[in-house]
Formats: C-alpha cells, structure tokens, sequence
C-alpha cells in the first residue's frame, strides 16, 4: 500500500539518505541525465530543514519511493534573482516547489497531485500568494531523448500552472554522458494560490 507523509524541519534530516539516493536514480533519467553524488545531495538537501521547506515523501511500506521539495523562494533567492529581476511578485511570496521524483513503477497513480497538494498546503501555510517550480529544457533534437518521452505541460496546466515568459533560470551538472558539468536553462511557472 502507497502512503504519503508531509515532513518538515527534524523529520526532514532522518530521511536525507534515501532522499539522496531517490533523487539520484530518478533524475539519472530524461530530461535530467543528472550524473549525481550522494555527498553533494546529502549537502544540497540539508537546505529543507529549514523553516517553511517540506519533503511530501511516498512510500511502498517502509521503502521511500518518490518525494517533493518546496521552501520559501527566499532560501533559493541567489540562484533565482536574476530570472525573477522583471517580475512583479515579490520573492517572500512565492513558494518554490523544487523537485518531484518518482520511480517508475509507481507513476501514474496520483502522487503527482499528492506532491503538489501537500507544497501547495505548506505555501498556503506559511502564507504564501503563489506557487513556482522550474522544468528543465532539453533540444526535442538531443540523442538521449526516448522516443516515448510525454512532457508533464498537460499536467501542470490543469494543476493551474502556467509558463512565465522570460524566466529562466540556468544550473550546472554533469550529464551521464558528458566529461563534465554544463548549464542548463531551466523555465519556471507559476501560479496564484
């Protein structure tokens, strides 16, 4: 049977390990092709103990099998100002929900609302007007992109999510397939809660 649970602050750091390790199986996949390092996740992911972050994490009995991300978009303000200069809504408004992952096997069974509902509950909250994530783009052209790769935009688009213009933000990591780390841009959207 699949549960879900809301973790914040203390109960964030019991999970860190299976969180890191979640994330770096999932995100080895497409669009990501994330080369990742259970160090440095163990490290990024310290970052949602903070207060107001959350982990919606699913489980299979004991065994974690997918989780979502969120904090206040202040804790991420250096790596997103600058996709944010031209927009109205001030940054201690937006909740930003990082990052979803899910193993394959149990896609397509609701917890992509059950991770959405429970960042969107902790952005209402903790007082929050709007909503954010951001998706990576890859070319449609990339040789590592499956022929039966289906883009989430329908499912954000129902959740009331839309692209903004303009605001894109760019990361480094290393791809499985590349000798080193490069950018990526990464297009947010939003919504008002």
């Amino acid at each position: 049977m699949i549960s879900t649970r809301t973790l914040t602050g203390e109960a964030v750091a019991a999970v860190l390990d299976d969180l890191a390790r979640l994330r770096i199986a999932v995100f080895r996949d497409w669009p990501y092709l994330y080369d990742g390092d259970v160090d440095y996740e163990r490290e990024y992911l310290r970052a949602y103990q903070s207060p107001g972050a959350v982990v919606v994490a699913a489980y299979d009995g004991d065994r974690m099998v997918g989780a979502a991300t969120g904090a206040p978009m202040e804790h991420h303000a250096e790596d997103f100002a600058a996709a944010f200069s031209g927009r109205p809504e001030p940054l201690e408004q937006i909740f930003y929900c990082a990052e979803s992952v899910l193993l394959r096997d149990y896609r397509g069974r609701g917890l992509g609302h059950a991770f959405f509902d429970g960042r969107e509950a902790q952005a209402r909250a903790i007082g929050r007007r709007y909503s954010a994530f951001c998706s990576v783009q890859r070319p449609a052209d990339h040789p590592l992109r499956p022929a039966d790769y289906r883009p989430l935009d329908d499912f954000w688009r129902k959740r009331g999510y839309e692209p903004l213009s303009g605001v894109v933000a760019e990361f480094d990591w290393k791809d499985i397939d590349a000798p080193v780390s490069t950018k990526k841009p990464l297009q947010f959207w939003m919504k008002t809660l």
